[in-house]
């Protein structure tokens, strides 16, 4: 049977870790640490702002063509990470869009695999226009 224990402190930490390492490798355009962050695979996707990566060479060619600098994010506003188990966490991020009244989203889902580690199997970041109505 699976493990699916919420949120283990230690699975957290690291997946906290990696996803830290992931924004800086943005702003850094170090394209080895967006490339291993993730999944080498045709089925992993990335929809973004300006692309819709169908797998990991069309995520990986994106990559190469993006300048770097601070990107589309001005501000974190909330940053929430789930983990089940030991090798299945999502991470969302709401942040202000850079020079924009818009609030941006980032959700990631994240996967440990035994032969490389944790990787990014499935990414989306959009943005709408207006702060969401307070619940």
């Amino acid at each position: 049977m699976m493990d699916v224990t919420v949120n283990i402190p230690e699975v957290v930490a690291e997946v906290r870790a990696l996803f830290e390492r992931y924004e800086q490798a943005l702003i850094d355009k170090n394209v080895e640490v967006l490339d291993a962050t993730f999944w080498d695979s045709p089925h992993t996707i990335r929809y973004a702002f300006h692309e819709h990566g169908y797998g990991f060479a069309q995520i990986h060619r994106h990559r190469v063509a993006r300048p770097p600098g601070p990107g589309t994010k001005e501000r974190r506003i909330r940053l929430e990470i789930l983990t089940l188990g030991r090798d299945l966490a999502t991470v969302n991020l709401e942040f202000k869009v850079r020079g924009q009244d818009a609030i941006g989203r980032q959700s990631q889902t994240w996967v440990r695999f035994p032969d490389v580690g944790w990787r990014v199997v499935s990414a989306h970041v959009s943005a709408m226009s207006a702060p969401p109505s307070p619940t």
